[in-house]
């Protein structure tokens, strides 16, 4: 007898957004008009992009501070335009990248409790666009490797431990990059683009390895991801203005794996996908719901799995990584949601009895480590992220700081390196930059050590005058 219904552990998965008191709360979401999510999440903080004046800023909150924001909250506010884009180093929850209207790519360290003061200085700025930058992603697996997009159809990928643009592919797209996606070990990637055309590109031989003309045929913006198994998930519209879903392979692109039509809405579908599940959600720019559906390797290969709903449209999202979610509860994703004025938690769980850690909900996920470093992916090197067991849940390490050596080798490696040095300069010269690296660290090392002096001097001189307060009051 032919089974009815397919069977899958995920049928039953079931959106909640939290209650008002874990929201927050008084947040001017920013009105810029451009199709990314405006929030991104880690482990750690919730950064979302805010309308100010004067420029561009985003916020950046721990995840446990909810409730009303205060006007005066500190921001990174360091670009002169609107930031289109964020993204969350998937290799230290403290290093946060934004692109902008001013053209340039900004890399951020955030302090490890949050901000106290607003954050102007970057520690690098990448600038090598000549339109606004309205895509930022971080490499999965290699150290400080991060891909901007402009508005000029360039892409180009930064070694951010050097500040240096390594790779410029300027010359592949003749119009708007709507989104690009890396593949698993990124070593490759996708970019979907307004002329209709989806391209894989590898990055580092700079050539197009696949592309598909009128993926979708509608002239509205599509997006294009990278799955785990290689293949490709693409939303658009069709000639109609419905929204449409397709699956590919990108060593055959004639035909589509799977096409399927939704609705007529006209909001922007933006894909959010967990390699670990192979479920993948979309949520409308302007929508009011998440649909979520599940690729597996059987006819029809996209299963549509169940929709959450709410009462107010959204305006961007927020994803949560794999190691950030409660697996106590079942908690198999969570996203933040972008009203007009607050960022609103929704946690997806799947309903099981058992208080026992489900090992078939949770496989080995992608861990904070990286894979490789940036100079062996720009060798040539590849490899898949590293990966961690959530049995215990996940507890952040220290992240190390980021360090930019200009024209120089990431946080000194040791001397011992593969494929020769980046750098193949005379051992003298290079000795004598070590010289000078040495002196100024002795210098900042000073400098830090008066200021250390100092605040400590200001805080006996404050607990102080504190008393004093005290004995007048009483």
């Amino acid at each position: 007898m032919r089974r009815v219904v397919r069977q899958s552990k995920f049928r039953h998965v079931f959106g909640q957004a939290v209650k008002n008191d874990q929201c927050y709360d008084d947040i001017r979401v920013s009105r810029v008009t451009w199709d990314s999510s405006f929030c991104a999440v880690n482990p750690r903080f919730v950064a979302i992009i805010v309308d100010a004046s004067g420029g561009g800023a985003f916020l950046v909150l721990p995840l446990h501070k909810t409730g009303r924001i205060d006007k005066s909250y500190p921001t990174v506010c360091g670009h002169t335009g609107p930031v289109l884009d964020i993204d969350w180093c998937p290799h230290n929850d403290q290093v946060i990248a934004s692109g902008s209207e001013d053209c340039t790519v900004m890399v951020w360290q955030i302090p490890e409790n949050g901000l106290t003061l607003s954050l102007t200085e970057p520690v690098v700025v990448l600038e090598g666009h000549s339109k606004r930058v309205g895509i930022v992603a971080w490499h999965p697996t290699a150290r400080n490797v991060l891909l901007s997009a402009g508005c000029d159809n360039a892409i180009i990928i930064w070694n951010v431990g050097t500040g240096e643009a390594l790779i410029n592919l300027d010359d592949m797209h003749v119009d708007m990059i709507y989104n690009v996606s890396w593949n698993r070990n990124g070593s490759l990637i996708c970019t979907a683009s307004k002329d209709k055309k989806v391209r894989v590109i590898d990055p580092r031989k700079q050539e197009i390895v696949a592309e598909k003309e009128k993926t979708h045929e509608g002239a509205r913006p599509m997006r294009a991801i990278f799955l785990a198994d290689g293949n490709i998930f693409t939303t658009g519209f069709s000639r109609m203005s419905e929204r449409q879903l397709a699956l590919w392979n990108p060593k055959n692109m004639e035909e589509p794996i799977a096409l399927h039509e939704m609705d007529t809405s006209n909001g922007v579908l933006l894909p959010f996908y967990d390699p670990d599940t192979n479920i993948i959600y979309l949520c409308g720019k302007g929508d009011s719901s998440i649909r979520y559906f599940e690729i597996t390797d059987e006819s029809p290969y996209v299963h549509y799995l169940n929709t959450f709903s709410s009462k107010e449209p959204q305006r961007g999202m927020g994803f949560m990584p794999k190691r950030g979610l409660d697996v106590n509860k079942c908690e198999i994703a969570r996203f933040f949601k972008l009203h007009e004025r607050k960022c609103e938690p929704i946690i997806m769980t799947v309903p099981r009895k058992s208080d026992l850690f489900q090992d078939d909900l949770y496989p080995d996920t992608a861990g904070p480590e990286a894979a490789l470093e940036a100079e062996e992916w720009f060798e040539g090197k590849n490899a898949d992220p590293l990966l961690i067991s959530l049995k215990h849940g996940y507890i952040p390490g220290k992240n190390r700081d980021l360090k930019v050596v200009k024209k120089n080798i990431l946080d000194n490696k040791p001397a011992g390196n593969k494929k020769g040095d980046l750098i193949n300069a005379p051992k003298k010269a290079a000795d004598a930059s070590n010289s000078q690296n040495d002196a100024k660290l002795d210098e900042i090392l000073k400098e830090l050590k008066s200021i250390k002096d100092t605040i400590s001097s200001q805080d006996e001189r404050i607990s102080k005058l504190e008393q004093q307060m005290a004995k007048i009051a009483d």
